[in-house]
């Protein structure tokens, strides 16, 4: 551990008021480990604050810093896991350990419309966290899901993970990016 990291679960970022919550993998070791908030500090924040700021739902100028001053409008910021896993790999056993936060969360988001889920992991975690059946809500890239979630009506979708894997390989590209998160911003009422 670097003693001017922030090393400890990272809290969600964004409004429990928002109707669009984003649910990412793990805190980066580098990224969201170092600086104390989700995506900031690595590639994947680059990708997607810099997505929200297009779309309107931040305001502005992401700094890889949590003190840069961005704001989301209508957006809570989540992972599936709150410290980051060895090698960014996260175990079972870490998973099921950070699920209740996650399902606290969606809870406390009375306004609650759409999840966006980043990544095949983040997409079981929601799906687990929400008691849904994996058979009938397949993870893929762009793959929306219409649910009831304690009567409440929740839009699901799901995206590739913005990483940078993701992106040099091609497997994500930012237009693919921004029409799944323009669904999600639609899907929110946003």
């Amino acid at each position: 551990m670097c003693p001017d990291f922030f090393n400890n679960p990272v809290p969600s970022f964004g409004s429990l008021d928002a109707p669009l919550l984003i649910v990412g993998l793990a805190p980066g070791l580098k990224g969201a480990n170092k600086t104390g908030r989700p995506f900031t500090g690595d590639y994947a924040g680059e990708l997607l604050y810099g997505a929200l700021n297009r779309q309107g739902l931040a305001v502005g100028v992401y700094r890889a810093r949590a003190d840069d001053g961005l704001q989301l409008h209508g957006v809570r910021i989540s992972n599936a896991v709150r410290c980051v896993p060895p090698e960014n790999k996260p175990l079972p056993v870490e998973i099921n350990t950070c699920r209740p936060f996650l399902a606290a969360e969606i809870e406390a988001m009375n306004r609650l419309r759409t999840i966006l889920t980043l990544g095949q992991i983040a997409h079981h975690t929601a799906i687990v966290t929400l008691s849904l059946k994996r058979t009938h809500h397949a993870f893929a890239h762009g793959a929306e899901f219409q649910i009831s979630h304690r009567g409440r009506p929740i839009r699901l979708i799901a995206s590739y993970h913005c990483s940078r894997y993701n992106t040099s390989t091609g497997v994500l590209t930012q237009a693919m990016f921004e029409n799944v998160l323009a669904s999600a911003k639609k899907s929110a009422g946003l």
